[in-house]
């Protein structure tokens, strides 16, 4: 049983190919590209409206110089809101749900707020690692305490997401096989367990959504702290 639970989360193949390729250029496909006309569809206009909207709450802490990364974070925030969506689907696979991609998207995002911060201002990225004021006996054990945080910055970013909707679609499948199993036997409490189900799904969303704003909103601001 434990085994069945987390076959949800393995890379689906085909022939012996991890499809999980395919489950990461599938959110590209999805959204039409912007056409010559003088009037754009309705969903067309919605798209672009989300994408200024959430461009513009995602600069507001940014100077002008982090203003060049919101292509990239823009990008970035609606391939993982398509895709933790994307996963709630039945009979659907999550790549947002495997710790390797997650880190694989953390890692270099990370670094590269890092090495600008190095590059542009080293004295002022050196800075954070010894708080001002700071007694002298004090100071080696704050400089290896905030490496460490410094270092494990994208580590909390990949296992954040990951955790988040892992549990969701835990939850979804142990409350959904709970449902089916009590419907010949208590249907009053097979309803009441698909009532919760149905609440939890709508939670579900809205995690995907959050997770994946929260995934680049801590983004913005390790960039910010290094611009």
């Amino acid at each position: 049983m434990t085994v069945s639970l987390f076959d949800q989360f393995m890379s689906p193949t085909l022939l012996g190919v991890p499809l999980i390729a395919l489950a990461i250029t599938l959110p590209w496909v999805m959204y039409p590209a912007p056409t010559t006309r003088w009037l754009n569809s309705r969903f067309l206009a919605l798209q672009s409206w989300f994408i200024n909207r959430f461009t513009q709450q995602l600069l507001l802490p940014l100077n002008l110089g982090g203003h060049k990364w919101a292509a990239l974070l823009t990008s970035l925030m609606i391939f993982l809101i398509t895709m933790n969506m994307l996963g709630l689907l039945p009979y659907t696979f999550t790549p947002t749900t495997q710790l390797s991609l997650n880190l694989g998207l953390a890692t270099p995002l990370w670094l590269a707020t890092v090495i600008i911060g190095m590059r542009n201002q080293p004295t002022h990225a050196l800075g954070h690692l010894l708080p001002e004021g700071t007694p002298g006996p004090l100071i080696p054990v704050l400089i290896i305490i905030e490496t460490i945080s410094l270092f494990i910055r994208p580590l909390a970013l990949g296992v954040r997401l990951t955790a988040n909707l892992t549990a969701g679609h835990l939850l979804i499948q142990l409350i959904s096989t709970a449902a089916f199993v009590l419907l010949s036997s208590m249907p009053a409490v097979a309803l009441l367990t698909s009532t919760v189900l149905v609440l939890l799904t709508l939670l579900e969303v809205a995690v995907a959504m959050i997770q994946a704003y929260v995934f680049v909103l801590l983004l913005t601001l390790y960039l910010q702290e290094n611009v």
